[in-house]
Formats: C-alpha cells, sequence, structure tokens
C-alpha cells in the first residue's frame, strides 16, 4: 500500500498514443464507487472520455500547473489519452456541498491509486474554464466541479523532503524532471493541551 500511494503523484505529461480502454476507465469509477461518503448521499456521477476527438476539444479549457508559469501544459503528443468529468448531481446531494467535495476527495484518490496499480497516471485538474460545460448537453441538476486527466506517464515525478517548509512549490530541473516538495512529518505533528 505504501509503495503505491508513494507511486500516485500528479502527472501532467503523457504518451498520448496510448489509448485508455472504456472498460479500464469503468473499473476505476468502480474503485472511486467504493469510498465513504457523507450521509452515504453518493451525489457524484461520471463521464468517461477516451475519443481522441472530444479529448482534443477538453484540452484548451484545462489550466495545468500554477507554480509552473512559463509552461502552458503538455504540447501535442503529451497530452492526456482520457478524462474522467467528476459531476455534481444536486438532486443527490444530501448535505452542504463541503461534504461532497470531500466525498470528491476520496473518491479520486482511490481512483488514481487504481490507476496507477495499472500504471496509468493522472491530473486532478479544478483549474478550467467553466466553459467547458458548454460543449455538453447539460442538465440544470448536473455540476461539473472536476476534471481529471489520465494516461500512460511520461514524466518522472520525484518527491523530496522541502529545504524550507514555508516553500513547497513543486518544480521541474533542466532534464525535465519534476520534483515536488514535502514538508517533513515533525512539521505536521501537533500537540495540543486539553482545555
Amino acid at each position: 500500500m505504501q509503495e503505491i500511494i508513494a507511486k500516485t503523484r500528479t502527472f501532467r505529461r503523457f504518451i498520448q498514443k496510448e489509448a485508455i480502454s472504456t472498460a479500464t476507465l469503468h473499473e476505476l469509477i468502480d474503485l472511486a464507487l467504493l469510498g465513504g461518503s457523507a450521509r452515504n448521499g453518493q451525489p457524484w456521477q461520471y463521464m468517461v472520455v477516451n475519443k481522441p476527438e472530444l479529448c482534443e476539444k477538453i484540452f484548451p479549457f484545462l489550466g495545468w500547473a500554477g507554480y509552473l508559469t512559463d509552461w502552458k501544459g503538455p504540447v501535442e503528443g503529451e497530452r492526456p489519452s482520457a478524462y474522467i468529468l467528476c459531476l455534481l448531481n444536486k438532486n443527490r446531494q444530501k448535505g452542504p456541498e463541503t461534504e461532497a467535495q470531500f466525498d470528491l476527495g476520496v473518491a479520486t484518490q482511490n481512483l488514481l491509486l487504481g490507476a496507477m496499480e495499472k500504471r496509468i497516471g493522472g491530473c486532478r485538474i479544478g483549474a478550467f474554464n467553466p466553459k467547458l460545460a458548454s460543449l455538453f448537453k447539460m442538465p440544470d441538476h448536473l455540476q461539473l466541479s472536476l476534471v481529471i486527466a489520465l494516461g500512460k506517464p511520461r514524466e518522472t515525478v520525484i518527491i523530496e523532503e522541502s529545504r524550507n517548509e514555508d516553500d513547497i512549490r513543486y518544480w521541474r530541473d533542466e532534464h525535465g524532471v519534476h520534483h515536488v516538495p514535502k514538508r517533513p512529518l515533525k512539521s505536521c505533528l501537533v500537540s495540543l493541551e486539553m482545555c
């Protein structure tokens, strides 16, 4: 478990020509559905996109890496070969939207862990142009909340301890290796006295 969690990084460059089957994407969504859900509301629905022509239409609406200000996203040939659109079904939502967002975090982590086990990398993208939804005949009760980009990774991602715990910006070296600084355990533990 520890090994698969450590390998499950955010990948932003892929081998675009390597398709992901609809059956595989459905298997990953099945893993998402196994996650816990507040009030057992299960408000999330998912749309699979793996046709190259539709993937091409989705790509321009996506933001890719906020800290890499000079990088506009993967070039042709390195783009995702599939997407999963995460749609909040407001008719199924039992509590506040924050509860649904917690559910989505659990669900998508399950999905990405399962993807990595199949050697598929992914990137959760919340920075998308809201006009993306206009590509589809979206009913009023569905709200596009997250896009998961998927594909066979074409980059190396290294986790390293942050040298300065206040600087957690990821970066790429001269070889294109993606470095992700993580705060050390000791800086994430607190001890509080009881009142």
